[in-house]
């Protein structure tokens, strides 16, 4: 199911964020490309074989990546990588990106200030329960590239947080729903428009083709 031309093939890329969706996607971009690893705390364990590819700040700033891919909880602005990322921020993808350039499946997406995990559970059991084949994954805990087995015909529920939203490039799903806004992550989107634009991108990626339910909010 590996598409032509795919932006993550064959490419120089740097991993940042060692969590558990970090290494999940570099365990699922092993072998198909040269991938760096970093993260803020080095001192971090990591279980795979290329972990001497490991890199220390003063390392990064001296190669040329191809992508950068960065784990959900990288804040641009306060992180030690910060100056190099705004440089290339043209550069910068999520796991969600990865994710969609490898498997064109159908999908629904939910996103919202709150009900995200509730609402993603229902449809998930309600998909299962007509005989689809169902994964739900994202910010509910299930990174969205440890799932295995995928075919043409598997369907994804994805929960995605604003902070994956807004740093994804590529990602579009053919269902997509905001449930509600209200203040909430301020800290890191610095204010309430900016925090309802990463929201919003899940909408600005879609086709004519798509649909999309937004309930009717009020700030």
């Amino acid at each position: 199911m590996i598409e032509n031309k795919n932006i993550f093939l064959k490419k120089k890329i740097l991993i940042y964020g060692l969590g558990k969706s970090g290494l999940y996607i570099y365990k699922f971009l092993n072998n198909k490309d040269k991938e760096n690893l970093f993260d803020d705390k080095l001192k971090k364990k990591i279980r795979y074989k290329s972990n001497q590819r490991i890199r220390k700040v003063q390392g990064i700033s001296k190669i040329k990546f191809d992508c950068i891919i960065i784990s959900p909880g990288i804040d641009i602005l306060k992180c030690k990588l910060s100056k190099f990322l705004k440089k290339n921020k043209s550069k910068i993808y999520t796991d969600l990106d990865v994710f969609y350039s490898f498997y064109k499946n159908k999908s629904i997406t939910i996103t919202g200030t709150n009900g995200k995990s509730t609402t993603a559970k229902i449809l998930h059991e309600v998909l299962l329960d007509q005989k689809y084949d169902c994964r739900l994954v994202g910010n509910i805990g299930n990174p969205v590239l440890c799932e295995k087995k995928i075919t043409k015909n598997t369907f994804f529920v994805v929960e995605a947080s604003s902070y994956q939203l807004d740093y994804s490039q590529l990602f579009t799903s053919k269902y997509s729903a905001i449930l509600n806004i209200s203040p909430d992550h301020i800290e890191r989107h610095r204010n309430l428009k900016n925090y309802i634009s990463a929201k919003f991108r899940l909408l600005d990626s879609q086709s004519r083709e798509s649909i999309a339910f937004v309930k009717k909010m009020m700030y």
